[in-house]
């Protein structure tokens, strides 16, 4: 199933930042499909990845990777973490191929990902997701460029994991997740006036510019995640809007398309709509289907 949007001049949703509009007509599409094959998409047609995909090891993304690969529910059973961790991984490494296959030389990937912490078979270990993932990244052939760091303060009341007041008994608390960057070859060209028009017409304010590409972000609240619709799941995964927002307005231009291969509950959709670029996603769960058109129809 696909679901499209078109959007003329639309100022976004709730809290969304306004957009000086040029007068593109945009749409988001939402193909609801494994994101490891997208034949339906040619190679070298999208200019910007923004994306958050299940994380590896966290707990509540077990039965998604285990329904993918049988490996993985026999690994964690069977307390072999690292096991667990790769065959996680193998399944993700299908999306990044495809990554590179459809972005256009010199675009862009964001791929916000965090750590995980996890006792398995009596061992209590980080499983590195973000090492993980850039190494495959490279492999492919995409050019690392400076990461972002999210720092998403914990409210917990201890800033420990573990117990006890002796040393070595209490770990490190994560408050942070990154957004890796990586470009496909060496910097995009702008070959027409048309595109470049469109690029001059996506310039960001100097303040804008000094905020966002720190590479350290601690203004950005984690957003809710419990979902009201438990036929779907207990929680989302979903990053706040302002993320999204923040890489589409930073990596794209004006009428450039923006793929989620994790769409989820389409906030890379409806922020690519607010800037005034078009959007792709891919979600393999469509028991998110009325929870995406119910938030579309509330923002065209």
């Amino acid at each position: 199933m696909v679901r499209k949007v078109s959007r003329e001049d639309h100022q976004g949703g709730e809290n969304a930042p306004s957009d000086c509009s040029s007068g593109l007509k945009t749409t988001q599409r939402v193909h609801f499909a494994d994101a490891g094959d997208m034949a339906c998409l040619q190679a070298n047609s999208v200019e910007l990845v923004v994306t958050s995909p299940p994380y590896p090891m966290i707990e509540m993304w077990d039965d998604c990777f285990a329904g993918q690969d049988s490996r993985v529910r026999s690994a964690l059973s069977g307390g072999r973490g690292w096991e667990a961790f790769e065959a996680m991984h193998t399944i993700l490494d299908r999306v990044w191929n495809e990554l590179y296959r459809v972005l256009i030389p010199g675009g862009i990937a964001c791929i916000n990902i965090g750590d995980a912490t996890r006792t398995i078979g009596g061992t209590f270990i980080l499983y590195p997701n973000h090492v993980r993932i850039a190494s495959h990244l490279v492999r492919l052939g995409f050019n690392p460029l400076p990461a972002i760091l999210w720092r998403k303060q914990t409210n917990a009341p201890n800033k420990f994991m573990g117990s006890g007041m002796f040393p070595p008994g209490a770990y490190v608390t994560l408050e942070h997740e990154y957004v890796l960057i990586v470009r496909k070859g060496d910097k995009r060209a702008f070959d027409s006036e048309v595109i470049r028009s469109r690029r001059r017409e996506s310039a960001f304010f100097w303040e804008e510019r000094n905020d966002w590409f720190s590479d350290v972000w601690f203004d950005l609240k984690g957003t809710g995640q419990n979902l009201v619709d438990r036929d779907v799941r207990g929680r989302s995964g979903a990053f706040p809007f302002e993320l999204a927002y923040r890489l589409i307005s930073m990596f794209s231009v004006k009428g450039d398309t923006v793929l989620d291969p994790f769409i989820g509950t389409g906030t890379t959709a409806f922020s690519a709509m607010t800037a005034s670029r078009n959007c792709i996603g891919f979600e393999c769960d469509e028991g998110f289907k009325n929870l995406i058109l119910a938030r579309s129809e509330r923002l065209v």
